[in-house]
């Protein structure tokens, strides 16, 4: 079966590209050296070249300081010429969406939780999920969007937060914590690139089904740090309210995933203390 995977020089499109290349896919990935999604016209011509069985879309854009920056990021995450480039003999489209996309929540945010969307990135990325939704029930190709909560593991982007943690671990550096309390749904890669196999292989899959990737447990940047001490056996220090924090960020997210059990048969396989001490090893140092 061959895949297209948009975003394949991402974080978890690295993950996805080996994933499906270990278990036998022909896998055509497209990168942003390879075709500038932001084109459309690229892009559907792209898709059309690659004639796919089926497609993950995880391609992201997040500069927004510019107006072209955020024409380029709308474009890239709404890629509203996506279903129509479709081959007919493509099966699926699987989107990766953002927890982003929903609003802020004392309690586990389910699949009908409003989209609220936090900044301009969730803005983006709940418009890409509703026009990719609405564009294949009309095409008549089945769609599924997994919106993931806080992904990570290793070849993360280093300026995010458990980069940075094991980076201080490692070389005696201070993780700057932000000055209001944030917490979030730690989700390791590997799980989120499972349910999005998981997924585009479920024929039974109806059509147009929404579903939350998270373990159900938040973890403040604080817990965070303390945990990564416990697992790679350093000390790591921190400042406090030396980062600016985001505009994202809030005291409670945290994902409910009982609709991805009940309809596709996926949990969490790792928590957050392994999925630390198997990020620390991957970076070649010992936990």
């Amino acid at each position: 079966m061959r895949a297209l995977v948009t975003g394949a020089g991402g974080f978890v499109g690295r993950h996805l590209v080996a994933r499906l290349a270990a278990e036998g896919w022909d896998v055509v990935g497209l990168t942003r050296d390879r075709v500038d999604l932001a084109d459309p016209v690229a892009g559907a011509a792209a898709v059309r070249a690659a004639q796919p069985d089926v497609v993950f879309s995880l391609a992201a854009g997040r500069a927004k300081t510019t107006a072209a920056e955020r024409a380029a990021t709308t474009a890239v995450n709404t890629s509203p010429w996506l279903v129509d480039a479709l081959p007919d003999r493509c099966r699926a489209v699987i989107r990766l969406g953002s927890s982003t996309e929903y609003a802020a929540a004392a309690h586990p945010l389910a699949e009908d939780a409003a989209l609220e969307p936090r900044g301009f990135f969730g803005a983006t990325k709940a418009a890409g999920s509703l026009l990719l939704l609405g564009a294949a029930a009309e095409r008549g190709v089945r769609s599924a969007v997994l919106r993931a909560f806080q992904v990570y593991g290793p070849g993360d982007h280093p300026t995010r937060l458990v980069p940075v943690v094991l980076s201080a671990a490692r070389t005696g550096g201070t993780v700057p914590l932000p000055a209001r309390l944030s917490r979030r749904d730690w989700v390791w890669v590997g799980d989120v690139v499972d349910a999005c196999v998981r997924t585009a292989t479920d024929d039974a899959l109806p059509t147009g089904t929404v579903l939350n990737l998270g373990t159900g447990v938040q973890t403040s940047t604080e817990e965070l740090v303390g945990t990564a001490a416990r697992v790679t056996g350093r000390p790591i220090a921190t400042a406090a309210g030396a980062h600016p924090g985001r505009d994202w960020d809030t005291a409670d997210w945290v994902c409910d995933p009982s609709a991805a059990r009940r309809l596709l048969g996926w949990t969490p396989t790792v928590d957050l203390a392994e999925g630390l001490r198997r990020t620390w090893s991957a970076e070649g140092v010992p936990a």
